[in-house]
């Protein structure tokens, strides 16, 4: 009968050791092994809450959760952004930077802490990142400039509406416009001017320009909202000017319906989420990716 009981004794007791190791190991996976980091430049523009929203319907889709931080469009903020995520026990982490040189000390920062990054949209000049998911900007840039020189029949005047000086999205966008137009006997850019991808910024630098130089035929902006606030300038100033922009958002969309804006070259901000989640639960568990992971563009016009 003793032994009988002492067996039973060490039977139950290793039932409950090795019931309290796997309520360890769940709550590990739950909390440290299910949760991806993702800080966004700003939540303060349409394109980059519906990339917010692919990234999380991917994730939930997929088993995992995903803390999404707002940037305000600070490099400061970034870099606390990281580090909260870091504390939070993240098993990799996505960054769409507010610029691209400094978004290197926020990089720098996951990649001491044994973090695996991705980048998406904006490129990092520096630090270990391991995948990049975004739209080709230089192609972009390209698609805009061949629309615009179509509709004016080769000739013109053109005003560039630059974003964040520094952000390789306003760089490569740039390039490509610029690889068309340069080229272009009769063609020429008579302002090109930053106005940080905010709409109110596309207004007064728009209202600016028109002042300055007010003889020009077409405006690339190189986001939708931008070209929604030189729409304004241009509308308040009466004036016949083709203007495309670049992302796709439902109101530029609407905005090309209407006439108001003659194209954008839309992006797929939900779609590269949703890519970019997907690409950071591979490396999450130690698998191979690729090193740039396009996003296709569409020329979306009237």
């Amino acid at each position: 009968m003793k032994k009988r009981a002492k067996l039973l004794s060490m039977a139950l007791s290793t039932v409950l050791i090795m019931g309290a190791l796997a309520g360890c190991t769940s709550q590990k996976g739950a909390e440290g092994g299910k949760k991806i980091g993702m800080v966004i430049s700003t939540l303060n523009n349409p394109f980059f809450v519906s990339m917010k929203e692919g990234a999380e319907k991917k994730a939930k889709e997929l088993g995992y959760e995903v803390v999404v931080l707002d940037s305000q469009n600070d490099a400061a903020k970034e870099r606390s952004n990281v580090e909260d995520l870091i504390q939070q026990g993240i098993v990799a982490l996505i960054i769409n930077p507010t610029d691209s040189d400094a978004v290197v000390n926020s990089i720098t920062v996951a990649n001491d802490n044994k973090i695996k990054v991705i980048t998406v949209d904006r490129k990092a000049n520096g630090g270990e990142v391991v995948c990049h998911v975004a739209s080709d900007n230089i192609k972009g840039g390209e698609m805009a400039a061949e629309f615009i020189l179509e509709k004016l029949k080769g000739k013109g005047n053109l005003v560039e509406l630059q974003g964040i000086p520094g952000a390789s999205a306003t760089r490569d966008r740039g390039k490509g416009f610029h690889n068309i137009v340069d080229k272009k006997d009769g063609v020429k850019v008579v302002a090109s001017q930053a106005a940080d991808f905010d709409r109110q910024k596309g207004l007064t630098v728009t209202e600016n320009i028109i002042q300055a130089t007010p003889k020009f035929d077409g405006i690339f902006a190189h986001n939708d909202e931008m070209a929604l606030g030189a729409i304004k300038a241009i509308k308040t100033a009466n004036k016949n000017v083709i203007i495309v922009g670049f992302d796709g958002n439902d109101e530029a969309k609407a905005a090309v319906a209407s006439g108001d804006l003659a194209a954008t070259i839309a992006q797929k901000p939900d779609l590269m989420g949703s890519v970019a989640i997907e690409n950071a639960i591979k490396v999450a568990k130690g698998e191979t990716v690729e090193k740039e992971v396009p996003v296709e563009l569409q020329l979306i016009k009237k």
